[in-house]
């Protein structure tokens, strides 16, 4: 099976980091610049955040030591709580040791045999394995597509209904129609959950995310998962909903139930990350010009980059082999911009992920675009040097 995956050009290998992981690294020993990180504010390698977790750790220590429910539930995870909480305008908030389990342990608890799920064909693999996990009746539809969306929950004669969906997709960039989802959903007597891991921090008036940016409340979107491992720059994630979702979930999500709390110390840190994104709103503003800046030159350059309007800009080359081999000459070039295959994405459409931070400057974005015209265009890079 290995063998295989090598020769279908789908093979994976850990790249090794030295140092810090901000938009510039050392990966595998070459200095290069980052353009394949989810730290959409570049608070992963902002100073005041690692002071803040190592003053955190002198007091509280490495580690929780038990789950949430024994003896992990510090004082630190309550006050981050109540901050995610009162920033999204929830009742309550509860933390999870990544979005992974989130979307597992919050599916899985809601959802089950005799019920219906009714999920985009490109949410995120942990929303398709908590449907999975859960036993529930999984009803997928056409990407974005309300129609499509509509006629699957037509469909569902029984039990719960949960409609669900990314709020920004991971591997296109794009921002789910929730306006249209939100109104569907209450028309057909069926809760919405969002993962709003790629929105929140980014989208948004003052960062709420994608559910904020279309205009909706908690009425709208009674389930909101989101992680502190992109925007907030350390790692975690957190359901927020009113009082009596979040308590049932307390009561009957196994990941949360059965997995050691994250060290208090880190949700010490994150209560700083979370602090920055209300008091920094340049990141946010700087993060949006490169966007569009990135999105202008490739226009200008003729490059297919997709129409983002997200830090997820992705070049679309199709073909396996090929796309593994502009990535390695980007390297070449000093840029580490990973290449998206099967099965993360659908076969036949094999994709450069360039992801954006407030971190990177106009002039690395600049000479990303130019190593790409040259790499895909060579001939047009040398009648115009």
């Amino acid at each position: 099976a290995i063998r295989a995956t090598e020769q279908a050009n789908l093979y994976r290998k850990r790249r090794v980091i030295e140092g810090g992981h901000g938009a510039l690294i050392e990966v595998d020993g070459q200095r290069c610049i980052n353009f394949c990180s989810n730290d959409y504010l570049g608070l992963a390698s902002e100073p005041a955040m690692g002071h803040a977790l190592a003053r955190a750790a002198e007091k509280l220590g490495s580690g929780s030591g038990a789950s949430q429910l024994i003896t992990g539930y510090n004082a630190e995870h309550r006050a981050l709580e109540a901050s995610l909480a009162e920033f999204l305008g929830r009742e309550r908030a509860l933390l999870f040791g990544n979005g992974f389990t989130a979307n597992l342990g919050v599916i899985s608890a809601l959802m089950g045999q005799g019920d219906q799920i009714v999920s985009d064909s490109l949410n995120h693999a942990s929303l398709i394995d908590g449907a999975r996990l859960s036993g529930a009746t999984k009803r997928i539809y056409a990407h974005a597509d309300i129609g499509a969306a509509r006629a699957q929950l037509a469909e569902c004669q029984t039990g719960n209904k949960l409609l669900v969906s990314d709020g920004v997709f991971s591997m296109d960039g794009d921002i789910a129609p929730l306006a249209e989802l939100a109104a569907l959903a209450k028309a057909n007597d069926a809760w919405l959950m969002v993962d709003d891991a790629h929105g929140f921090g980014v989208l948004g008036p003052e960062g709420q995310g994608a559910v904020a940016a279309a205009g909706l409340t908690a009425a709208d979107v009674p389930i909101q998962v989101a992680t502190l491992g992109k925007s907030i720059g350390v790692a975690g994630a957190f359901v927020v909903g009113d009082n009596d979702l979040i308590e049932y979930l307390i009561q009957k999500a196994r990941p949360f139930i059965f997995s050691t709390a994250m060290p208090p110390a880190l949700a010490s840190a994150a209560r700083t990350g979370l602090d920055i994104l209300q008091t920094q709103p340049w990141r946010r503003d700087k993060l949006h010009r490169l966007i569009a800046h990135l999105q202008a030159g490739a226009r200008q350059l003729g490059l297919p980059i997709s129409a983002s309007s997200t830090p997820i800009q992705p070049l679309i080359l199709g073909e396996e082999r090929h796309t593994l081999a502009v990535s390695q000459k980007l390297l070449q070039h000093g840029f580490l911009v990973s290449a998206i295959r099967p099965p993360t994405v659908p076969a036949g459409s094999a994709r450069l992920r360039i992801t954006l931070s407030a971190a990177h400057d106009f002039e690395q974005v600049d000479a990303l675009l130019h190593a790409l015209s040259e790499i895909l265009t060579p001939s047009a890079a040398v009648s115009s040097a």
